[in-house]
């Protein structure tokens, strides 16, 4: 009779376990949105001379949402992730080398990003990732000419690449924290209205982002 009881007590220990080792086994895996925010800075490259007054840069609070999924392969999650950002960065340069942010009034624009992620669990709520993939930056650009303003965006493609944190709360909620730095080495200049767009050619952009993200899990 005791034997039997033993068996029933861990027979139902086990049943009441198994759910909650199922829902820790998901913590990292499915479609998840997410709110983001942090700090957001843009300066010229190694390989731009910035000396006297164009050694500016564009820092800011950058904003914005993200998606994506994720697929839990035991000990590795591999996922794939989309944002879209924007950012109070501005800067106000009077004149300068058109290579550093000597354009007039510049401030940053919406940046795109899409990539992928691997990560591992640190435990079963804990994820440490790294990520990596295509980012696409504007830049809004102000410049006068006596009392005629002309305005543009710089229109950037680079790449990005981070690391991060992520932790489950109860439920189906996330909460994350990631640097990643980004780079642009391509660029076009577009106008307002039917002047035609200037292709920039090579440019050394480089952009730190440090971001918290809130999100759900569906």
């Amino acid at each position: 009779m005791k034997t039997t009881a033993a068996l029933l007590v861990a027979g139902s220990m086990l049943a009441v376990a198994t759910p909650a080792m199922a829902q820790d086994s998901e913590n990292f895996d499915g479609f998840r949105l997410e709110a983001l925010a942090g700090y957001d800075v843009a300066q010229a490259g190694s390989s731009v001379d910035t000396e006297g007054e164009d050694d500016e840069s564009i820092e800011g609070l950058a904003y914005g949402v993200g998606a994506g999924y994720d697929f839990d392969a035991g000990g590795v999650v591999l996922g794939l992730e989309a944002e879209y950002v924007g950012s109070t960065g501005e800067v106000d340069v009077d004149g300068g080398d058109p290579e550093g942010f000597g354009l007039g009034t510049v401030s940053a624009g919406r940046d795109l990003y899409l990539g992928g992620r691997i990560g591992v669990k640190a435990n079963d709520d804990l994820l440490v990732y790294a990520k990596g993939g295509y980012t696409n930056a504007t830049f809004d650009v102000l410049s006068r000419d006596g009392d005629i303003e002309y305005r543009a965006d710089i229109d950037t493609d680079g790449y990005r690449v981070g690391a991060g944190l992520e932790y489950a709360l109860s439920g189906n909620t996330f909460a994350k924290v990631e640097y990643r730095y980004s780079n642009y080495s391509d660029a076009e200049l577009d106008f307002e209205g039917d002047a035609p767009d200037v292709d920039l050619g090579e440019i050394d952009l480089d952009r730190h982002q440090v971001m918290a993200g809130f999100g759900m899990r569906f």
